[in-house]
Formats: C-alpha cells, structure tokens, sequence
C-alpha cells in the first residue's frame, strides 16, 4: 500500500518583495522542489510493490520560506481564518504574492475558504483556513521497553495511536518490523477515508468583484486559463513522514544511532535511512527528550527550559530562545551521564557515579525523596550553567510521583537561590502530552509521558512545513 505521494507541491514565486525562494521554479515560481524531509531524510521508495506513486501532495517539498510563512499564519488563524490582506501584512509579502500562493494551496486542498469578514471599506473580504486533514505525520516513540505511536494532522491533532510492548533489544530487523507494522496500521485505519474524493468548491469572486491576479475569477486566473482542474483540485490524503524518538546518545543530523545506553549493539546503525526504505517517507531521528522539547515548545511553552524526563533513563530536552538546542554534534542533552559522585555505582554508560544510576538506583530502593533529591541537584547544575526560565519534568518514573519529584527539585533550586542571591527557577511537570492520562500517578501519567514524546516526534516533520526549520 502506497504510503506517500511523491509529486511535489509548487512554491511561491521567485524574488517576490525581496524573499528568498528556495525552489528551483520558473519565474512563476511553479517547478520542482527537492522532495527531501527535515535533517537530509529522503522520500525513498519503499519494499518490493511499494513504489509511493499515489497522486497526492508532498509537503516536505514545501521549503520555500514564503510558503511557509502562509502556512503558518492559517494554522495560527485556526477556523476562523485569515485574510489575504492581512497575510500580505503580517509576511511583508506583495497581495499578488500571497494570491499566488494561496491560489496553489487551494488547488492542492491545503487551504479553503472560510466566510467572509466585513473591511472597513469596500466589499467583504474572503478569510481562508488550513485544511488539517489535507497531510497527516507519524510520530513514534521507541522506548526500552515499549513502542508508543501517534497519527496527527496538520494542526498536530491526535487522530491515531497505538502502544505495544517492545524489546529495543531485539535487534534491528525485529525493531524496524515492528515499527513498520505499526505505522502501517495507523495510516490504512486514517486512509479507509476516500482518497480522490472531490475537494470543496473555491469559491469565485462575488458578483461585480473581479477578484485578485492570479485567483479564481481574477485576471490571469485558473478558471481564466480553463484550468478547472487546478482550480478544484483533489483532497487527498498525503502521510508527510515519520518522525523516530529513541534514547540517545544519536547523531540527529545523519539519523544514525551511537551506543545507547543499554543496548551497545546500535551502535553505528542508520535507523533514518533503514526507516525511510521501509516505509517509504522521509524520516527523522531524534532523541526522545529532544521531541518531547520541540512538542513542548510548538503547544506554546515559551522561552528557555530544560524538558528532564525520567524513565528508563534519563535525559534532557534543551530549548534556548524557542529553539530545541542540540549543539553542532546533535549531543546537547545527555543530562543523566553527568558524574555526581566519582566512586558512585557503575551506570549502563560505563562510567561510575552518573546521575541516572544514582537516580533510578534510589527509585529501585524505593527512595523517591533521594532520588528528586539527585534530580534537584543535577538540575541546578543546568541552571547555573545555562540560566533557563525554568524547569519541567516528565518521563513514568516523575508522574508516578509529580508531587514528590516537584517538591524536591524544587528544594534544592531554591537552595541554590539562597546562595546566590538570585530569584529561584520555578519548576513543574511539563503540560500537555495526550488526548488522555492524568499526572496522578500510574498508568495514566505513563502514557502522558509516552504520547508527550510520540507527539513531539510527529512534529519534527511538521515543524519544517510550517518554517520552524528543524525544531
């Protein structure tokens, strides 16, 4: 079954009000556009009988920052959408420029209308609105121990999940099977919707408004070219890729994995590309503390914080400036291999003393107090070293026992306050993360913790559609 279109959506056109396009268009600013996916992961073809060739939309072809911008402002705008003139506004960008890109989004059924809104001179203006449901991503969180999964659509929204058990240990074909029957699972329940069936109208200039270049009853227009076909276009469903969070260390960059902790035998592996062949979308790898950050900082929580997620392992999701912060190697983040104590038990890693072991050591004695204790500490560290706005924590181990965990890192952090005079870092479990699951302890706030992650690697591959770059 094909899982993605591999025909490239147009671009906004070429040095329109100084912006760079990046697509290699004609001076209309249609032409093809590298259908590669965020981090050099590739639209490869996938196993024997999987060719990709479904007619569709790529939007990982969707570079062009002009486009981007478009986008971004009608999933911001949400259902009540946006106007031409105030997209042209709020991007810098020509009204013939924004006419021409949202002509191509419509034609391909990534905008629609969505009423009119009264000017404050002339005749009512048409908002338009991002389709959610015109691309969908994939978000999976391969943890130690289980596999969570999630399908979300171009507003981030859950409409898709899976969880199984799983053996990071198994080794690589059995872990790429199972991924690969997952996904699959998730995108044939999404796609038993129609493929081709007919997109809504675009709705023609009202009687006596000649509409914009470029537009549907506008000068130079679709409908004016007798391209009907461009202009009601197909919706289609489109699976953008999928985005890989696994415990680190990993080269995000290249998608290829080092030697996790525990499991040596990855050492060297090219998940991104193994994934890519398999599945036949672009792939992206990241760490899972990394996606939890980039989820994190897309629903909207601000500034500079470090994500600290304790589960199997531990680990930290840095975001500096709004942005997730891996460093020039794609290593920034090894929180839990920090040495605490230099004589201290031996940790997976092969060193001794790190603040993981010293951490799930006192959790496996049933010492929570100390072990939010060792957590407190590692997290001034963070703090002095990096002066964040605050600190969030997660992962099954924090939401068994959020109070207890909140309590003790928050302790020491003021502790450290008091030595330096400086206003304490507020902490707190980080929000969000699920359509369900609580932070109360138990299952519930295990599977928030896990669908945190499963979400933030899904966007990893929206976040470039929408011009975040690479989180």
């Amino acid at each position: 079954m094909p899982l993605l279109s591999q025909r490239c959506c147009q671009s906004a056109s070429t040095g329109e009000n100084g912006r760079v396009n990046r697509t290699n268009g004609g001076p209309d600013g249609r032409g093809a556009t590298v259908g590669t996916g965020p981090a050099g992961g590739t639209g490869t073809t996938g196993p024997a009988g999987r060719t990709g060739t479904t007619a569709g939309v790529n939007l990982l072809g969707l570079r062009s920052h002009n486009t981007a911008l478009v986008l971004d402002l009608l999933r911001t705008a949400g259902a009540e959408g946006i106007s031409r003139l105030e997209l042209a506004e709020r991007t810098g960008l020509t009204p013939q420029a924004v006419s021409k890109i949202t002509a191509r989004l419509r034609a391909d059924g990534l905008a629609a209308d969505a009423g009119r809104r009264a000017s404050t001179g002339g005749k009512p203006r048409t908002v338009l609105r991002l389709v959610p449901e015109a691309g969908h991503a994939v978000g999976v969180h391969l943890d130690r121990d289980e596999l969570r999964a999630v399908l979300v659509d171009l507003d981030g929204t859950v409409v898709g999940e899976r969880n199984t058990p799983l053996d990071l240990g198994a080794g690589a074909d059995a872990v790429l099977t199972r991924v690969a029957g997952v996904v699959e699972e998730l995108w044939a329940e999404r796609d038993e919707i129609p493929r081709e069936a007919p997109a809504e109208p675009v709705a023609s200039a009202a009687p006596g408004e000649p509409g914009e270049p470029g537009e549907p009853g506008g000068p130079g227009g679709p409908e004016a070219r007798g391209d009907e076909a461009a202009v009601r276009g197909r919706r289609r469903l489109s699976l953008l890729g999928a985005g890989i969070a696994l415990p680190g260390p990993l080269d995000h960059a290249r998608g290829v994995l080092h030697r996790v902790t525990g499991f040596p035998e990855w050492d060297g592996f090219p998940l991104r590309d193994a994934l890519s062949q398999r599945l036949g979308v672009p792939v992206v790898v990241d760490k899972d503390t990394n996606a939890a950050a980039l989820g994190l900082a897309v629903g909207g929580e601000g500034g500079s914080f470090a994500y600290l997620h304790l589960g199997t392992g531990l680990g930290a999701g840095l975001v500096i400036g709004g942005s997730v912060h891996r460093g020039p190697r794609t290593g920034a983040g090894e929180f839990g291999h920090q040495v605490l104590q230099l004589d201290g038990p031996r940790c997976g890693c092969g060193d001794r003393g790190c603040i993981e072991a010293l951490c799930l050591g006192a959790v496996a004695r049933g010492d929570t107090d100390e072990a939010a204790r060792v957590l407190g500490t590692g997290a001034a560290n963070l703090v002095g070293l990096l002066d964040i706005d605050r600190v969030l924590l997660g992962g099954r181990i924090v939401e068994a026992a959020p109070e207890a965990f909140v309590r003790g890192v928050r302790e020491v952090l003021e502790a450290r306050a008091r030595r330096t005079g400086d206003t304490p870092v507020p902490v707190r479990i980080a929000s969000g993360g699920g359509q369900g699951g609580g932070r109360d302890g138990g299952e519930g706030g295990h599977r928030e913790s896990g669908q945190r992650v499963a979400e933030g690697a899904a966007q990893s591959v929206l976040a470039p559609v929408f011009g975040r770059g690479d989180g």
